[in-house]
């Protein structure tokens, strides 16, 4: 191989985005992902505590759930 063929290989993969722009597009996509995960995390967490809080105060008040089936 000539060498100004290596320079012209390292020169065309230098200036290649395409894998750089598939990087940038994962990592969103993780990002994104994570959000969704911490979001869903602190609902149901908030979500628990409402339905356990209803729950009491229906026992408090004497109203029982009807029995499953």
């Amino acid at each position: 191989m000539k060498p100004t063929f290596i320079r012209k290989m390292i020169a065309s993969f230098a200036k290649d985005e395409e894998g750089a722009t598939a990087i940038e597009y994962g990592l969103f996509a993780a990002l994104v992902g994570a959000g969704i995960v911490a979001i869903v995390a602190t609902l149901g967490d908030q979500t628990e505590v409402g339905f356990t809080t209803i729950s009491t105060e229906l026992e408090t008040a004497g109203i029982e759930a009807p029995p499953s089936t």
